[in-house]
């Protein structure tokens, strides 16, 4: 392949999330946020002054911040858990994460999108994480275990905890939608009672070039500090709001709400405290 006509190996997104607590008080906001979607076959060739791969740099990426967070071959490691999974995504796989931005990241969830070798969605991996230190992979497939399309839900029990102010049960249902250069992904949270929450993340993408990354990075330059803190401002507002708060160790509720599709996994060595 003419490498001046080859497909990019990463995109920059730049979009939104949109959080909104349903009950039993309404709470809702919105925040600008830029990641990247990178293709793991191609890692080792982003590197660039502007964007780091297991060094320091403007933006970059650490591959110990995902997978085994040992920085061991992150393409390697998903397909090990698609094969344990007997998952036939044999093609392409990216990773959807903010970067580190000036050394330091966050990501309250990334995204593995993992495809077989016609190109079409077989498998998402969502890496959660959550300010206490924990984390947790949900690996989802359609019901069908076919290719996953726009009106495909995909669901898991919840296992992490994630937030002080809900308990650990009920269910996730996630929806993948991706269209003219624009990509989202929709998560409803579902406790006993029902839908809770509503999040979504949608941006529109592009090549991953360093005047595309600079330009986004001038206009959020504290993008990943920024999610802790405001992680925490939202919390202190649903305190106001008087939103029943379950601690930093809730007790785990086992509903049976999880579908055939979902597989969950923590594959770090640290023990997820429920």
């Amino acid at each position: 392949m003419n490498p001046l006509h080859a497909p990019p190996a990463a995109f920059l997104m730049v979009g939104r999330v949109m959080h909104e607590r349903l009950r039993p008080t309404p709470h809702r906001f919105v925040y600008p946020l830029f990641c990247v979607r990178l293709n793991l076959a191609r890692l080792s060739t982003l590197n660039r002054w502007w964007f780091g791969i297991n060094r320091w740099s403007v933006l970059g990426l650490s591959t110990r911040d995902y997978g085994a967070c040992d920085g061991s071959d992150l393409e390697q490691w998903m397909r090990q858990r698609l094969a344990d999974a007997d998952i036939p995504a044999y093609g392409e796989i990216w990773l959807q994460t903010m970067p580190r931005v000036f050394g330091y990241a966050f990501n309250p969830v990334s995204f593995w999108f993992c495809h077989d070798r016609d190109g079409q969605l077989r498998a998402l991996l969502a890496e959660v994480r959550n300010t206490f230190g924990d984390r947790h992979s949900y690996l989802l497939t359609a019901d069908d275990g076919g290719p996953i399309g726009s009106d495909t839900r995909l669901q898991c029990r919840k296992t992490l905890h994630v937030s002080p102010f809900c308990k650990v049960e009920g269910r996730y249902e996630f929806r993948v939608r991706q269209h003219a250069g624009h990509a989202s992904v929709a998560i409803d949270y579902f406790d006993a009672e029902g839908l809770l929450i509503r999040t979504a993340i949608g941006a529109k993408m592009a090549p991953l070039t360093g005047q595309r990354a600079l330009h986004a990075l001038v206009r959020q330059p504290l993008l990943t500090v920024s999610v802790v803190v405001r992680i925490h401002w939202q919390a202190l507002r649903l305190l106001f709001k008087k939103v029943p708060f379950y601690g930093k160790h809730p007790h785990v509720i086992q509903t049976g709400l999880v579908a055939p599709s979902a597989r969950s996994s923590t594959p770090s060595n640290k023990e997820t405290r429920p």
